[in-house]
């Protein structure tokens, strides 16, 4: 008999009743350090007494009241993540990084229809790359294990090698509106893409009237060390999205644009039931206020630096099984040996009381909370090297003492 639960998630047999930081606690009173923050979403851990106060102040007022009102909560969030972002000057709150990409993709449609070039729709994507669940977002991600059995997939969605500048240029028609691209792929293995090739495209979209639409809904609010990981390569995108770690948990995505493209999703061309409510943007806020906060970002990027240095320690050690690290900030993988899966890895780590995600490439992912110490680092790094000796040819009894 089919579970109440449809079988669609394919789920550990665990189930946690606390949290408190980077740690989480079982039913039976087993911690575990979290490196997974439910897939780079709690970005402030669990049970931020920031976080869960103004969620609960605002849940005690007002949780919900639609968009055929105004609401206060989302226009402050707005306004400061236009502050706080120097290329945007407007924000569309959803609910998921698939709806986010959803809008960013009918805002590029509408910004050239409207500019009187309907043939202007296709976006070129990267192959490795994930952008949601939607069919939409299946068919931008192209990747052949999620569209099975959906149908065609929706048209208008060109698809080239990550960090393969030629082709690019090559796959640019009459009909060519956007290039999208995550400045980190996240289930794609973890792979950074390059600097330059983010520079490189900004040009390539000046040179030809394209509009830029970068995907940070992994890799924004705060995860790589600055507030965007574009920011690193000193551009600026057309139109992005953002989610995951926006609302530390608390369902939240946000579209961001320049002035030039927001203009055109006028009343009626777009919406969410959702999106924007006030409980969600009061979350937003509380974020936003610790993330935002004098030197905390430098904080991550140092915590980052130590923990992407003992990852290439532990690399070093472990040549069986690890053959090198990536990614970049506390966004970071372990490249596995083909000996060596990513879902033996996780569960190898698991054991050890560590969550971690597995990746594409045969990665295993860790994307812990930007609250983390050095100290909670030190001790990821100890049980990672006992989750190395467990998937090592005659070391995992020692790894089991």
């Amino acid at each position: 008999m089919i579970p109440a639960l449809m079988p669609n998630y394919n789920r550990a047999d665990l189930a946690f009743e606390r949290g408190e930081g980077a740690w989480l606690w079982d039913g039976q009173g087993r911690r575990y350090l979290d490196f997974g923050s439910g897939i780079a979403t709690s970005s402030l851990g669990h049970a931020h007494p920031h976080l869960v106060a103004a969620i609960a102040e605002q849940a005690g007022k007002v949780m919900h009241s639609s968009n055929l009102y105004r609401i206060p909560q989302a226009e402050r969030l707005a306004a400061r993540l236009v502050e706080a972002t120097p290329f945007a000057d407007s924000v569309y709150f959803s609910n998921s990084g698939a709806e986010a990409n959803e809008a960013m993709v009918k805002a590029v449609r509408k910004y050239h229809a409207d500019a009187g070039h309907p043939e202007r729709f296709r976006t070129i994507c990267f192959e490795g790359a994930f952008h949601g669940r939607t069919l939409a977002m299946i068919s931008a991600t192209g990747n052949k294990k999620y569209l099975e059995g959906f149908g065609p997939p929706v048209d208008g969605f060109d698809h080239v090698p990550f960090g393969n500048m030629n082709a690019v240029r090559d796959a640019i028609t009459a009909e060519t509106a956007a290039i999208m691209i995550e400045p980190v792929q996240g289930e794609g293995g973890v792979r950074p893409a390059d600097l330059r090739f983010l520079q490189e495209l900004r040009a390539t979209c000046d040179e030809f009237g394209l509009l830029l639409a970068l995907d940070e809904v992994q890799t924004g609010m705060g995860r790589s060390g600055k507030l965007w990981a574009h920011q690193w390569a000193g551009i600026e995108p057309d139109i992005m999205s953002s989610a995951k770690g926006i609302g530390g948990g608390f369902p939240l995505a946000a579209t961001l644009a320049k002035e030039k493209v927001a203009v055109h999703l006028k009343p009626g061309t777009h919406g969410s039931t959702y999106g924007g409510g006030p409980l969600a943007c009061a979350a937003g806020n509380a974020v936003l206020d610790v993330i935002l906060a004098p030197g905390f970002l430098d904080k991550v990027d140092h915590v980052a630096r130590y923990l992407w240095r003992g990852m290439l320690d532990l690399a070093a050690r472990h040549p069986k099984v690890v053959v090198g690290v990536q990614g970049a900030g506390l966004l970071l993988g372990l490249r596995l040996t083909d000996a060596v899966s990513n879902g033996e890895m996780q569960g190898a780590a698991l054991a050890e009381g560590l969550l971690t995600v597995a990746a594409g490439m045969n990665v295993l992912r860790v994307a812990p909370p930007l609250v983390i110490t050095e100290a909670e680092v030190d001790e990821a790094l100890r049980l990672l090297d006992r989750a190395c000796l467990r998937m090592t040819p005659g070391e995992a009894k020692a790894a089991a003492k």
